[in-house]
């Protein structure tokens, strides 16, 4: 019974921000009638699935308001067929110019992205990029994250060098399927943003596994 009603409480939540399209928690306390402890409880838990996003605004001399929003994953709980119709308007469009000709347009598409995404995430430090990278997945539906990678064998000093950068869903899993060839672009668009670094797949969703994954790696400079 508990679960039934947990589960209510956080569909309530999703549908107070797909209409009113962001909110506090003190605004969805006063709207759902709950205690603002509870709501930032379903807060949490709705943040990691990835559903929700917050960002932090400071409101006069107090401390920041987190203001919610759905993230695109979010959205996608409440039925929308946009994944079925890219996939759709792609076929007719193979079937029109040819699937090469998609192909090719799909790998344009990419090249775009991997533009403004190397733009928004700067010239910091590694780590700083990576973090970044997460970040704006996230915000396109990803359930993105990233850790460190400590290799103790390696003759090398790998701190802040290496990171294995995961992604729990795919927001479009859909035309991965009949495409595939994206997932080809994915690992291109992260190895452009990321130039100084080599980038390689270690699991991939449209493959089985649970997630795609990716090692990356600062590429090596040799003293000569």
């Amino acid at each position: 019974m508990m679960q039934t009603q947990q589960t209510s409480t956080k569909q309530d939540i999703l549908q107070f921000l797909l209409k009113g399209d962001k909110a506090t928690a003190l605004e969805l306390a006063e709207s759902l009638e709950m205690s603002p402890q509870a709501i930032r409880r379903h807060l949490k838990d709705l943040e990691g699935e990835g559903l929700i996003q917050y960002q932090s605004v400071q409101a006069g001399m107090g401390r920041p308001q987190h203001i919610y929003e759905l993230t695109s994953l979010g959205r996608d709980r409440f039925g929308n067929r946009y994944g079925d119709f890219a996939v759709s308007f792609l076929d007719t469009l193979a079937e029109t110019v040819g699937r090469e000709q998609v192909i090719s347009i799909l790998q344009k598409q990419w090249e775009r992205k991997a533009m403004e995404y190397r733009r928004l995430v700067g010239a910091g430090s590694l780590q700083e990029r990576v973090s970044g990278l997460v970040e704006l997945r996230k915000a396109e539906g990803y359930m993105a994250e990233c850790y460190p990678v400590d290799d103790r064998n390696s003759d090398f000093n790998t701190k802040g060098d290496r990171f294995v950068f995961m992604e729990h869903n795919c927001a479009i899993s859909n035309v991965a399927e009949t495409f595939p060839s994206v997932c080809g672009n994915e690992l291109e668009m992260f190895a452009a943003v990321l130039p100084d670094c080599t980038v390689e797949r270690t699991h991939w969703i449209i493959d089985g596994e649970h997630r795609c994954g990716y090692l990356i790696a600062r590429k090596l400079t040799v003293d000569c």
